[in-house]
């Protein structure tokens, strides 16, 4: 069976992580999205060292769909460079893996 990854990204509000968030499960590339607000992130930006308030996700997928997954998120994310990190996971329980698996897999054509 595909294995499953993470994709961790960070957006600036909670309403632009939501609304990517249902987009990536609405299109079966993403079985769940865990969305967790009240990060703050120090970071360096065009020579500055920048503070900003950021929401974390953590998106659910099979391995097979990280790039479509990855493309998604720059095409729906207001950052020029936004945070995409792909995890891999070496254990998930098998029950939950089985339904990562299905609610990304390919929906059925209509007969």
């Amino acid at each position: 069976m595909e294995s499953a990854v993470f994709v961790y990204t960070t957006y600036p509000s909670i309403v632009e992580a939501e609304e990517a968030g249902r987009a990536l499960v609405e299109q079966r590339l993403a079985a769940c999205v865990n969305i967790i607000p009240g990060m703050i992130s120090h970071y360096r930006w065009q020579e500055a060292v920048e503070r900003a308030e950021e929401v974390v996700m953590l998106i659910k997928t099979r391995a097979s769909l990280a790039q479509a997954v990855s493309t998604e998120v720059k095409v729906r994310h207001s950052y020029d460079t936004p945070a995409i990190v792909v995890l891999p996971i070496d254990s998930m329980d098998e029950t939950y893996l089985a339904w990562v698996m299905a609610e990304t897999a390919p929906k059925p054509a209509a007969p």
